[in-house]
């Protein structure tokens, strides 16, 4: 059977979406690190001139892993060294939210490929798509709002995070409309198929 010009396109992005997802997936693993490097006076100097000279790999790893460590985060806790925990929880989680709305659109492209568009599980992939949007706008809110007692001042509000906040909020309606649509088109192809 030959594929149309839609399958074709869907295969396409198939493939796409799953590089992007093994990115997202193994950046998630770096994260901490490179909020830790992000944050001022939180490694001395020759660490940092380790890891932005990119002297070895194993360092990296090794890097890596001690950001990984509960007792440094711990220890940042207690210094009220708040910055890089809370960076790295809100990457973190947008990160597996983003994982998870990448997973779901692959779903719904596979069931594209099988050439049976209106099923009801595109309607849950989009459902849970927007879920993930509405935690990505929650995250984005909350650190705005930490950012606004961390900083005390509005310049939080000329940061991403207070663009996170309405766009993910829009893009999760979007996807609960979409959810609306697919259920209703599988509710309506059950119905013709028992009719014929």
């Amino acid at each position: 059977m030959e594929r149309t010009s839609v399958q074709k396109l869907a295969r396409v992005l198939r493939v796409m979406i799953l590089v992007v997802f093994v990115c997202n997936i193994i950046m998630l693993f770096f994260v901490p690190t490179l909020a830790a490097m992000l944050t001022e006076n939180r490694w001395d100097g020759q660490t940092m001139e380790r890891l932005m000279t990119g002297e070895s790999v194993g360092f990296w790893l090794g890097f890596t892993i001690h950001s990984w460590n509960p007792v440094i985060w711990m220890l940042a806790l207690t210094a009220d060294d708040l910055y890089w925990p809370v960076l790295s929880l809100f990457l973190l989680s947008c990160g597996v939210c983003t994982a998870v709305i990448l997973w779901q659109g692959k779903r719904v492209l596979d069931t594209i490929l099988k050439g049976s568009p209106f099923a009801m599980g595109n309607a849950k992939s989009m459902k849970r798509a927007a879920i993930c949007c509405f935690g990505i706008s929650g995250a984005a809110l909350v650190r705005l709002i930490w950012g606004f007692a961390y900083y005390r001042s509005i310049a939080p509000l000329l940061t991403y995070n207070a663009l996170f906040v309405p766009i993910f909020l829009m893009g999760g309606l979007l996807f609960l409309v979409m959810s609306a649509l697919f259920r209703q088109a599988a509710e309506l192809k059950a119905e013709n198929d028992l009719t014929i």
